[in-house]
């Protein structure tokens, strides 16, 4: 268990620290906007180059695994949409929200370092995969979804051109497409290029995860949602143990890209989730406490997840 907390403690001790930060230093929400910056067009993009662009093709067109994960990750988005729209009644708008708070998980800025450290560099390749693929899925899904509610009062033309920019032109998917060209020529890079791609590589973490915990400062928990009761235990507990189930039925994956898709499912809500209701004015203060809550609880169900992991007790061939 101290393997474990070692772990954890780096990642969870620097989201303190920035929530820690933003309430003793009282700075006003606009005095993120350069770290944010940095984080999305500089630190990560470099991260996800480097990890993409140093391994093998023929592991980057695992096809059968991309389409696995979100099936399974989609399935949790369905189950959430379909309670919010015919058990509570809720608007498709805000079944959107609700569905993603339980699926959309903070892949883009805990996964890649949580699950290097934890897993090693064999990981490299199914965290790069999912989160640059699952990014652009929820980046097309969500305007489309609130297109049709009509809270989105552009035309059909205007909301497709405006998905295709936001997915073909997103840093993420932008230099996961340059090392995939990298890695496909084998290209050499410069040793001076690598050296500053791994500096930029090695920024992406800690400034993600203060970034993290000053956002959640700025969000004050005002009301619990009710919804919590069921996308809490959704996000957490039940998205990683679909994935696990479902990529072990269909079989034919390397213990260790099963193990970086369980990890990466069994963490909290993405703060993205609380831009999209923003841009649309749907369900903000409560998606703010999703995050707010499910990052809270999501210390003690990531170490349960790291420990079944660590620990061997998650079977390696669960149907044989």
């Amino acid at each position: 268990m101290a393997d474990i907390i070692g772990l954890l403690l780096p990642f969870f001790g620097l989201i303190l620290i920035g929530y820690v930060a933003a309430r003793v230093t009282k700075q006003p929400a606009e005095a993120l906007g350069w770290l944010n910056t940095f984080i999305i067009y500089a630190a990560l993009p470099a991260l996800f180059f480097k990890l993409v662009s140093q391994t093998p093709i023929e592991q980057l067109t695992r096809v059968d695994f991309i389409a696995t994960d979100i099936a399974a990750t989609y399935s949790i988005f369905l189950l959430l949409f379909l309670i919010g729209r015919f058990l509570r009644r809720n608007s498709l708008a805000d079944c959107t929200i609700q569905a993603f708070a339980g699926a959309y998980g903070n892949i883009g800025y805990m996964g890649p370092g949580l699950a290097l450290l934890a897993l090693g560099e064999r990981a490299a390749v199914p965290v790069a995969l999912i989160v640059c693929f699952e990014n652009a899925l929820h980046f097309i899904v969500a305007p489309a979804l609130m297109a049709l509610e009509g809270g989105d009062r552009r035309s059909p033309w205007r909301v497709a051109v405006d998905i295709a920019r936001k997915v073909l032109l997103h840093p993420f998917i932008l230099s996961t497409a340059f090392g995939f060209v990298v890695a496909a020529l084998s290209l050499h890079q410069p040793a001076a290029f690598e050296r500053f791609v791994n500096y930029l590589a090695q920024a992406a973490a800690p400034c993600a995860l203060f970034a993290m915990g000053v956002t959640l400062a700025l969000r004050p928990l005002k009301r619990i949602p009710v919804e919590i009761g069921y996308i809490v235990p959704a996000k957490l507990i039940l998205h990683p143990l679909v994935v696990y189930i479902v990529l072990q039925a269909v079989g034919g994956f390397d213990p260790i890209w099963i193990e970086a898709a369980v990890l990466l499912a069994a963490l909290p809500t993405a703060t993205n989730v609380f831009v999209i209701g923003q841009q649309y004015g749907v369900w903000q203060e409560r998606a703010s406490a999703t995050i707010l809550i499910t990052t809270a609880c999501s210390v003690v169900t990531v170490s349960v997840v790291l420990y079944l992991i660590k620990s061997g007790v998650l079977p390696a061939q669960l149907f044989t």
